[in-house]
Parts: structure tokens; sequence; C-alpha cells
């Protein structure tokens, strides 16, 4: 089987990447639990919103097009009229929208449990945010490291007064194990257009991710918040695999039929984030990266502390120039 061994096997969760989100958290009565889902508006993220809702969350979908949001609110409520989905708008590639949608959000009386870092570019054209900042990189780390930021002391406040622990799930690839993390602090590669590789820089976004989740999962336990954070890889997603790849005619054919041997639907795509979002058997599991509900090792890069600490403390001071030139 060699490296596909984990497209079938079981890990000691007992999951395959075959299950879904519903199956995954089977049996699991959510009520009264709040989460925010980024990346909602379709793929992946529109399973985890429906899948988290039917187990009795309410689910923010943050959305850069309200009526994109509105849609699969709908939708979601056509077959579960009594979920409980409310849709905000935000973009994940301006700092003004992440800080209006934090600045709103933490005023309300709302709680929050669980923040899904799902939302994620991959492989565009060369282009910039809002901010100035390449659009993989601003939109699949930057813009995440911000919300999460801004609506920590929420969840570490939910978790204290409930007695329920908080999670914040990011989703990363495996794809991060191919950037070496030599470029992830010099914003002159990373806004470089003459440098540019679109594979690379969503590498790089993801190796982010990972770091990320680390990190965050270090500075929690620092402080004795009952909030964990990790990341995952979702698998590779059939609807999704040939995005921005030049491939047409023949060869197209051929790639797309070997790939449904290879590759996971949407709801199996869904399952490793339901599971870090709901089950109980993650109590507790912080930092940990996952594939198919089973804790894996990431690369060696993804590993460096020191690398970690170094992309928090860059990204801050980052995002402090960004407002200062504002």
């Amino acid at each position: 089987m060699g490296n596909w061994r984990w497209f079938s096997e079981s890990g000691s969760s007992g999951f395959k990447s075959s299950s879904t989100a519903e199956q995954v958290t089977e049996g699991i009565d959510a009520t009264g639990l709040t989460a925010i889902v980024t990346g909602a508006t379709s793929g992946i993220g529109t399973e985890v919103a429906r899948v988290l809702a039917l187990k009795g969350v309410n689910v923010i979908i943050p959305s850069r097009d309200l009526e994109n949001g509105l849609k699969i609110k709908e939708m979601i409520l056509q077959e579960n009229p009594k979920a409980q989905i409310d849709v905000m708008e935000m973009d994940l590639a301006s700092i003004e929208s992440i800080t209006s949608f934090a600045q709103f959000f933490n005023s309300s009386k709302q709680s929050l449990n669980i923040l899904v870092n799902n939302a994620g570019i991959f492989a565009c054209p060369f282009q910039l945010s809002r901010d100035g900042i390449e659009l993989q990189f601003a939109t699949n780390h930057l813009g995440h490291f911000l919300l999460t930021k801004l609506l920590m002391e929420k969840l570490k406040t939910t978790a204290k007064k409930t007695g329920i622990e908080g999670r914040i799930i990011n989703v990363s690839s495996t794809a991060h194990g191919y950037s070496k993390g030599d470029s992830l602090l010099d914003l002159e590669i990373i806004n470089n257009p003459t440098k540019y590789k679109k594979y690379d820089a969503y590498c790089r976004s993801k190796l982010a991710n990972v770091l990320h989740a680390n990190e965050l999962a270090r500075v929690l336990q620092a402080e004795e918040a009952n909030v964990t954070a990790n990341s995952l890889h979702p698998g590779i997603i059939a609807t999704n695999i040939f995005r921005f790849m030049n491939i047409r005619g023949t060869m197209l054919h051929v790639l797309a039929s070997l790939g449904k041997l290879f590759t996971k639907n949407i709801p199996q795509g869904a399952l490793t984030t339901c599971y870090l979002a709901l089950h109980p058997d993650l109590k507790g599991v912080t930092g940990k990266y996952f594939i198919d509900c089973k804790e894996t090792l990431p690369s060696s890069q993804a590993q460096d502390k020191d690398l970690g600490k170094k992309l928090w403390g860059w990204s801050i001071n980052l995002l402090n120039n960004l407002n200062i030139q504002k």
C-alpha cells in the first residue's frame, strides 16, 4: 500500500478516511454551543456548518458576500428547520473587515465555544489583498491569525463561565510539508510577484496554519486557559483537486477518473474538522496535527517551536505596521 495506506486505514479513533462528518459526531448533543466557521459558504466549510448545526450548535457564518451566506443558511434550514444559523459580513483578506466583525461579535451577548479556521485560497494567480499582502498568505494565515487573536478573550471567558472546553481548529494541508519555511518570515519574498510560485505560496500558508495552532496551544497552556488548539489535513477533495491547474482535454478526464480512487467527497472531507470540534475523545488534546481523526506528526518545520514563536511575533508586528500605515 505504501504512501496510500492512510486513505483506508483506521486510526486510533476507529474512524477511516471513508467515514463522514455525520458518522464521527453520531450520538453527540452539542446543544447550547456556539461556533464560528470561516469559509462556510462552500465545500468543506458548508458541510462543517451543516453537521455542527445538526448537532445543536449555533453556527455563525462569516461571509464576504452576505447573499452567498444567506443562501447557505437557507439550504441548511431546508434540511434542518431547527438549525440555528447566523450570517455576518466579513472578508478574511481585509484587516478592517475582520476587526469590525470581531468587535461586533465581542460586544454581543453571544458566547463562543468553537472557532473553525477553515477558509482558504488554493494556488491562485498572484494578487494582493486590500492591505497589500499576497492573497493566499493574507487569507489563509494572516486573516485567521488576526481573527483568532481578536476572539481569544471571548473563547477563554466562555470556557471559564461554562466549564466547557473551548476549541480552535486550523484547517491546514499535507502541502505544509513542502514548504521549508525559509521564506515564511520574509515579506519581500511573499509579496514579490517575480518570485511568486502559486503552489509554493499555498504550501507556505499551510505551514503557517500548523505553526499557528501549535504556538496557540503553548500560549493557552501557559495561561492555563480551558481552550485547545489543533490543526488538520482534511484530505484531497475531489471537487477541488484540479482547480487552478492548467490541465485540459483527455488528460483532465484521465486524471479525474484516477482521482476518484484516492480523493474524498465533501462529507468525508469534513470528517476530521468535526471530530476536533465536537468529539469527547479530544478533551484536553492540544497542539496536535490530525489526518483522518488520527494524531499524526507534521513536517519537521511544523514542529519547530522557535519558528512558531517567530511567526507569532512577526505576524503581530506585521498587523501592527499595516494598521499604522492606514
